[in-house]
């Protein structure tokens, strides 16, 4: 990153704007190629539930928490501040809005697990930030006390209550959701005459024209909001700065503890947001150990999207939809997923062979090769394989396209004020 002074002020060379838009040529270019991808792939093998309506719709279920811990991780990061305490603030939402939605309805419960959240990020930010405590310590500690936390107030929040007990709430109020008749009956509709890439479209369509929860919205807008905050503005470029180089951005005028505190805290309020969606719209009310590693989960989509909103929503959206593919039909429809994964190889390989990174093109033929020949010697996969496909997947993509990313040079360094002397 190229920064100048400018009255005080940190500011960086924009990009050549053929940069940008030759990246966004390709983000919206590898859409319709999965979407024919999956349709030829349901057609060939008759697993009609890989790109349904409803698989699709439990994909986006699966994907918005894991998405909104991802980009608490991502305003962590982006500051300096490594963050593995996501699971652990993601809990403490989940408990909040377990709490404060029985009692006060659903948006108050959203504003409780907000503020739950945020006290797992203010305890991270003073560790860190101000105490200069080792991040992935202070991350493991957050995990843990917000786990036996969560457990003994979940016992004196719920246990006397009426279809509550100890380990989880009653049953809770759901959001609003959004429904556009014409669009969600006539999608519907096309979606199930079976028709090659037309149905399957018209299934993503349905997806998300019929009953879509407003917190939904509400978390593709934070995570749009996000992309324009932190690369749009000035307050996200000092904000980044304090991640890449925050002895240059404090000779630049940059309150740097104030910004990385500033981000922490909301990176503990979004994983707040993540564990409320947890509870209130992917299940019927907070139980002990719902969040299931999801800040995990989260952790691993931020570092697969190169620290960029765009990429951690994909990768997010990845986990998700493995995730609900095994759900909606078991081993027969994760069958048919690993033929789109050989293909996807194949891809990669032809990439890295391109790229003359020949080991890698090698290791990718060499899985690929593996797993057509469990395809064709199989009808269906076992079942415990089925429960660890979702992980599966997500560590060959990661694995694939490790050599692209950069983290923030200083993420998780420890910083003083006067360092740079």
């Amino acid at each position: 990153m190229s920064v100048v002074v400018q009255r005080g002020s940190v500011a960086a060379a924009a990009p050549p704007p053929e940069g940008r838009h030759t990246a966004r040529f390709r983000l919206w270019m590898w859409f319709p190629l999965v979407l024919i991808v999956i349709s030829a792939t349901r057609v060939v093998t008759g697993a009609d539930d890989i790109s349904s309506a409803g698989t699709l719709r439990a994909a986006l279920l699966a994907a918005i928490p894991i998405a909104l811990a991802g980009l608490g991780g991502l305003w962590s990061e982006r500051a300096g501040v490594v963050n593995i305490g996501l699971e652990g603030m993601m809990i403490l939402g989940t408990l909040g809005a377990g709490y404060y939605t029985y009692h006060f309805g659903v948006w108050v419960g959203l504003l409780g697990a907000i503020a739950f959240g945020a006290v797992g990020g203010i305890l991270h930010a003073v560790a860190t930030v101000v105490f200069g405590v080792d991040h992935i310590v202070s991350g493991v500690a957050i995990n843990i006390i917000a786990a036996g936390v969560a457990s003994f107030l979940a016992e004196a929040f719920f246990k006397d209550l009426e279809g509550g007990g100890p380990t989880q709430s009653p049953g809770l109020d759901k959001p609003p959701t959004i429904t556009i008749p014409g669009v969600a009956d006539a999608s519907a509709d096309l979606a199930g005459r079976d028709w090659f890439l037309l149905s399957d479209l018209a299934a993503l369509v349905n997806a998300l024209t019929e009953n879509l929860s407003v917190f939904t919205l509400l978390a593709l807008a934070l995570v749009f909001g996000t992309g324009w905050l932190l690369w749009r503005t000035s307050f996200g470029l000092r904000l980044r700065a304090c991640g890449e180089s925050p002895t240059a951005a404090e000779t630049l005028g940059v309150n740097v503890y104030r910004y990385k505190f500033l981000a922490v805290v909301a990176s503990g309020m979004l994983s707040g947001v993540a564990g409320a969606y947890l509870t209130v719209v992917a299940s019927s009310g907070y139980q002990n150990g719902s969040t299931g590693g999801r800040g995990f989960i989260g952790l691993a989509a931020m570092i697969f999207g190169n620290w960029r909103p765009g990429g951690l929503l994909t990768g997010s959206l990845l986990f998700g939809y493995t995730d609900a593919a095994r759900l909606r039909s078991g081993g027969e429809s994760v069958h048919a997923l690993l033929l789109i994964v050989c293909v996807g190889l194949l891809a990669a390989a032809i990439w890295q062979l391109k790229k003359r990174s020949f080991v890698m093109a090698t290791a990718s033929l060499g899985i690929a090769g593996l797993g057509l020949l469990w395809y064709f010697s199989t009808d269906v996969i076992p079942g415990d394989f089925t429960e660890m496909a979702p992980y599966v997947t997500t560590l060959l993509v990661l694995a694939l396209f490790s050599q692209r990313l950069r983290m923030p040079a200083a993420d998780g360094l420890r910083y003083r004020r006067g360092e740079a002397g």
